[in-house]
């Protein structure tokens, strides 16, 4: 049994076939997934999903590329949201500086506010890093003087010294299909480094598909790609990774 951690659902790509995806996710082994908002209405979406399917859960939040169309009372709405029972995590959130669509001012703003809505209800925060490593850390390391944090870094992509720093403030590290491509062996020896009990395994489908489906729609059957990779590597079976992979996924996120 594996769980995808991250997977957009309610994206354009799977409106044609949504049952579909998900009962190939079933007989993928993939029991259970988590949609991620990264806008309210994404968000509000996320929340249906989820209580339309119950291998389905949400994770509500705005992702910093989106937080500068944000109308006033968004995050009032976000934070009522996250109170739903469906409702597992709060983000995506974090820091871009690649596409540098709002201000990084902005994003630190707000990615503070999400980890402290995470704080304040006791779920669990996705954070979504790009080309913004140093600042995401920084953030981290002054938001744990508050609080100890429960977080993840999603589809991670980033150097050692990032993770280990992660991993001292107590984050885990999840990696996507980018782990598994043929240029990635930096990303893969990072990947080997992290201790068993800190990994998640997602999609971030319908992006990011994994070797040998590069190319193609991603979708959350395609986590055993990955799973499988991620299992090489630290000399697990693919059975051994997910049984402990899953066990982390169900106590990070309190799933029943």
């Amino acid at each position: 049994m594996l769980i995808d951690t991250h997977a957009h659902l309610d994206e354009q790509s799977f409106h044609v076939d949504l049952p579909e995806v998900l009962d190939r996710a079933q007989q993928a082994g993939v029991n259970e997934i988590l949609t991620i908002g990264i806008t309210l209405a994404t968000s509000q979406a996320a929340v249906e999903l989820a209580k339309s399917y119950p291998q389905v859960h949400a994770v509500v939040g705005i992702q910093p590329n989106y937080v500068a169309e944000m109308k006033p009372d968004d995050f009032e709405q976000i934070v009522e949201l996250a109170k739903e029972d469906c409702v597992v995590g709060i983000g995506e959130t974090g820091l871009d500086r690649y596409w540098d669509h709002a201000p990084i001012e902005l994003q630190v703003e707000w990615f503070r506010k999400h980890i402290e809505l995470s704080q304040s209800i006791n779920k669990p925060f996705i954070v979504h890093c790009r080309e913004a490593e140093v600042d995401v850390v920084e953030v981290l390391r002054e938001c744990s003087k508050n609080a100890p944090l429960n977080g993840v870094m999603h589809s991670f992509c980033g150097d050692r010294e990032t993770a280990d720093a992660c991993l001292e403030l107590g984050m885990h590290i999840s990696f996507a299909g980018m782990v598994t491509f043929k240029k990635n062996n930096d990303l893969r020896e990072v990947a080997k480094a992290i201790p068993l009990n800190r990994v998640f395994v997602e999609t971030d489908s319908p992006y990011l598909a994994p070797v040998p489906l590069r190319g193609k729609r991603n979708e959350p059957a395609n986590v055993v790609q990955t799973a499988r990779c991620l299992a090489d590597l630290h000399d697990l079976t693919l059975e051994e990774f997910a049984n402990a992979t899953t066990e982390n996924a169900q106590r990070f996120f309190s799933l029943s």
